[in-house]
């Protein structure tokens, strides 16, 4: 009797041991991938990933994951380059009513291009990019997860539509009251046109006893680090950054403040004083605050050399409606207008703006790659223009690895969310790229897209294609039906 009980134990052993489990079912395999760890800089070859719904649920060695696992769906991936979901972390809608179902168009054209999530920092459209968010979330809606900063803040009769207005603390107040608690805006975006310089700053501190990020432009009566000290959790554009480099930028904003100045002559003033020493222990001050910095570098190129740059023949323009095309006349024309030296002062400026970038990453501040695409920004197109801007950041002096960071782990760290989101292992979101060239390489190997998984969807190659093509095809019919 003893005999058969242990027999028959040893048998409950066997049949219970790992090695004689049933396989663990998910929904996607994608096999034969090397996996690029971003944060180490570092590619695996011969893993296999596991998708079950909206997560990553198994990464290991292709054949021990094939062993224990099985799905409804196998990708081959032939040893291609899988990194998780690229994000841009600085785009725009608008251009009012009229233009929604052209904006709205612009959505496929980020998921084809591998960007898995954007954030809006704001345009004319707040209401309706606040009800996107919604129905992209719901499902009820194709495009990359949408976060936005819903209406920005800004002073009375502001340059910029779409905003709140503010001319008081009582003002600030009830706007962030608004933002948080009925839009429920996932950050909140501060601009200069007329906003006055120490309720800027009070709402920067208000929004951070609030709990909520920021970003926005930095009046020029302020110095950047006011802003830093006010609590700003993310500086839009490099020019703001840049201008922390000079030497004298207190008494420059005292200056423009005062009105002995105007912003031309100030704008001068910094480029002239920047120094290293002075930009470095500002960065790093930055660092130390938390700051990041979203370059827009390349929006900022385009602008700068509109007039060198034939765009009448960009592959891009093909994707914007006939609207969105038409806004951007005006950065078009303004530049149009410039005399040669202040010509020759933008082209220089970009130049010298682009050298601070290995100095921000020097001093350990978290570059968040953005593109500043959408309505008003002349040329640049949303879903490419981030693979323009990380290549422009290898170009100044970033690593292929740092430019692939900006872009897959800046945005998570920002909010908070690199528990979720920015590298490929268990318990991450299901959102990633297949590419057909490694990354860390050459940073060109992000458009070379084979695959784009959002929120557990396989998008394959001619999925994508069908989306580009489906847009194109949209806008030719816009065009056609506009008046000649």
């Amino acid at each position: 009797m003893k005999h058969l009980l242990a027999a028959f134990a040893s048998l409950l052993f066997v049949a219970g041991s790992p090695a004689l489990a049933a396989p663990r079912q998910g929904d996607v395999v994608i096999r034969h991938v090397t996996v690029i760890d971003v944060e180490k800089a570092k590619a695996e070859p011969g893993q296999a990933v596991v998708l079950l719904g909206g997560d990553i649920v198994a990464v290991g060695a292709d054949a021990a994951i094939a062993k224990d696992w099985r799905a409804a769906r196998t990708v081959e991936g032939g040893g291609k380059y899988l990194i998780p979901g690229l994000w841009d972390m600085h785009v725009h809608f608008g251009g009012g009513p009229d233009l929604i179902e052209e904006n709205r168009a612009l959505l496929p054209l980020y998921v084809a291009n591998g960007i898995t999530t954007i954030r809006d920092a704001s345009g004319d459209l707040p209401d309706q990019v606040l009800a996107w968010r919604g129905e992209i979330a719901r499902g009820a809606l194709f495009g990359p997860r949408l976060l936005t900063s819903g209406a920005k803040i800004e002073g009375i009769a502001p340059l910029w539509k779409g905003t709140i207005e503010v001319g008081s603390t009582a003002d600030v107040d009830a706007a962030l009251d608004r933002l948080k608690n009925r839009d429920k805006v996932d950050f909140v975006k501060i601009t200069d046109s007329t906003l006055k310089p120490e309720l800027f700053l009070y709402a920067l501190q208000q929004a951070k006893a609030l709990g909520l990020r920021t970003s926005g432009h930095i009046p020029m009566a302020l110095t950047t680090e006011q802003a830093v000290d006010a609590g700003i959790s993310s500086i839009e554009h490099l020019d703001y950054a840049y201008n922390a480099g000079a030497k004298d930028e207190a008494a420059i904003a005292a200056d423009y403040a005062a009105g002995r100045i105007d912003r031309a002559e100030a704008n001068r003033r910094l480029d002239a004083g920047f120094d290293r020493d002075t930009a470095m222990a500002t960065y790093r001050r930055f660092a130390a605050k938390g700051v990041s910095v979203t370059p827009t570098l390349n929006g900022s190129r385009i602008i700068a050399w509109l007039d060198r740059d034939d765009h009448s023949k960009d592959a891009g323009l093909a994707y914007i409606g006939p609207k969105l095309r038409q806004t951007y006349a005006w950065r078009v024309e303004r530049a149009a207008k410039a005399d040669a030296a202040t010509i020759a002062a933008r082209h220089q400026h970009i130049d010298d703006m682009g050298t601070i970038l290995p100095m921000l990453a020097e001093a350990g501040v978290p570059i968040i790659a953005g593109t500043d695409a959408g309505f008003l920004n002349s040329f640049n197109y949303p879903g490419f223009g981030l693979h323009d801007e990380i290549a422009l950041f290898v170009e100044k002096g970033l690593t292929p690895a740092q430019a692939l960071a900006s872009a897959t782990r800046a945005g998570p760290a920002w909010f908070g969310w690199l528990d979720r989101y920015g590298a490929v292992k268990p318990g991450m979101a299901a959102d990633l790229v297949l590419l057909t060239k490694n990354p860390l390489q050459d940073i060109a190997a992000t458009r070379a897209i084979d695959t784009v998984v959002m929120r557990g969807e396989v998008l394959d190659r001619a999925a994508l294609d069908a989306m580009l093509a489906d847009t194109k095809a949209r806008v030719a019919a816009w065009d056609a039906a506009s008046p000649k």
